[in-house]
């Protein structure tokens, strides 16, 4: 899959959630591996905020990011309507501290983005691939979120609250193709008896019953709950029973448990890469979301590069027949086994390793340890299927060394070891030369990498 962006820019603008203040934010698209970031075009120098776990500095009542003096908050419902969308790209320009709240959904982001449309860029989508369960808990709060392996992309949402309106909840999104119809409408909601410490902590100041779901579950007496919608310059309501104070109806009755889904799936999109896995949730809420969200980064950024998937029970999309059809290297040099995965700038390949490979007879007699050299070389090999395979006729060609930089060796390889090569371009490739960058694995482990520059040349 390709990466992709906005095919234009499009703005919203609104009041913002806690500061009441009138803010405008600009959509814009942006080139291959920018990611999410918001621009304060408000500030002298416009300073930019990578929209990434580790730049969260608060989670009360919505997602904060900041870098030294500057902050970004409420960004969590424009990020899970990008993220839903599947655009990998987009710079955010926003004249002031959070994003507008709209109607307390992310339905406005979503329409939007579907209006102006998305375009595919010239550069493979990264993913994330969940490969074993993953837990993040709040013990003192009984909250909970695991992530377990999947092949796509799925969340189940489970609430509950101390209260005779809202208890338990849950709410699943099963595609994420679904979330602008089954998800983005959902608004934000808060109980009348939390408005008035909100207010006195600096926040809500834009919050009203137009984008919010006001929940009535304690008993209070009429003057002060005009006393509330005083304090929000709020007209004031008549309320007699437990229930839901909006004019506007609820989308669903399980509203609250959708939107919380939606918030789980904004904070997520603060890991930098769409996420394969399966995502269960009990009652989540910024912190947690965005400890989990922390944790993948950490383990995104122990290496560079995820270990591809290999699952041998699936067929080769290349046998050793078709490598022999494009390679001439025969026994004892013929280092790859089997191609499983190819796009048009990366290729996986597989190498067993076994004793009864002819380098082990002196490398080492007591200790056989797989030579690095041989490891570039069946690197190398891998990189030339993938530059053979582009073109018309390649048995006609052959692919040869130029140049090899950066190799690092991580690990010892030995007889057993099932190693997988990732190899892609690092620059198009121009006059028959490719340059390269290679990782090996064996299990989830880089044991080596390197970079390196090929030349195909036609066989007289």
């Amino acid at each position: 899959m390709k990466q992709l962006t906005l095919n234009g820019d499009f703005t919203v603008e609104g009041k913002g959630l806690h500061s009441g203040k009138e803010i405008i934010a600009t959509f814009h698209p942006a080139p291959v591996n920018h990611g999410y970031k918001f621009k304060r075009v408000d500030i002298e120098g416009e300073p930019v905020i990578d929209a990434l776990a580790e730049n969260v500095v608060e989670t009360t009542r919505g997602t904060v990011i900041g870098h030294g003096d500057v902050k970004i908050s409420t960004i969590e419902h424009a990020m899970s309507a990008l993220y839903a969308a599947g655009i990998d790209n987009v710079l955010i320009d926003i004249n002031g501290p959070e994003m507008p709240i709209l109607d307390g959904s992310a339905l406005e982001y979503c329409e939007k983005i579907a209006a102006i449309g998305v375009v595919e860029q010239d550069a493979d989508k990264e993913f994330y691939i969940v490969k074993q369960k993953i837990e993040v808990r709040d013990d003192s709060t009984g909250s909970s979120i695991i992530v377990l392996p999947d092949d796509d992309f799925t969340i189940d949402v489970k609430v509950g609250f101390e209260s005779p309106v809202l208890a338990n909840q849950f709410a699943t999104l099963e595609d994420i193709k679904d979330f602008p119809e089954q998800i983005s409408a959902a608004r934000t909601f808060v109980f009348v008896r939390e408005i008035e410490p909100l207010l006195k902590a600096n926040l809500i100041k834009g919050g009203d019953l137009q984008n919010a779901i006001v929940i009535y579950d304690s008993p209070m007496a009429q003057s002060e709950i005009d006393h509330i919608a005083d304090l929000m310059h709020a007209p004031h309501v008549k309320v007699e029973e437990f229930g839901f104070i909006n004019e506007r109806p609820l989308t669903s009755e399980n509203e609250p448990a959708r939107h919380k889904l939606m918030d789980v799936l904004g904070d997520l999109a603060l890991a930098g890469r769409p996420i394969k896995g399966r995502v269960i949730a009990t009652r989540p809420g910024h912190s947690l979301n965005t400890a989990l969200a922390k944790k993948i980064r950490k383990d995104i950024k122990r290496q560079d590069l995820q270990a591809p998937v290999y699952n041998p029970s699936v067929p080769p999309i290349m046998d050793i027949n078709r490598i022999r059809e494009l390679l001439p290297h025969r026994y004892p040099f013929s280092m790859v086994d089997k191609i499983i995965d190819k796009g048009d700038s990366y290729i996986v390949g597989v190498k067993n390793v076994t004793i009864d490979e002819p380098f082990f007879v002196g490398h080492f007699p007591q200790e056989p340890v797989m030579p690095g050299v041989l490891q570039i070389e069946a690197m190398a090999q891998t990189g030339g299927l993938l530059v053979l395979d582009s073109v018309e006729n390649p048995e006609c060609y052959s692919t040869y060394f130029m140049k090899i930089d950066n190799v690092k060796f991580r690990q010892k390889v030995v007889p057993g070891d099932t190693l997988i090569f990732h190899v892609s371009f690092m620059t198009p490739m121009r006059r028959g030369c490719a340059m390269m960058k290679g990782y090996a694995f064996v299990g989830e482990k880089i044991v080596t990498e390197c970079e390196f520059m090929a030349q195909i040349v036609k066989n007289k």
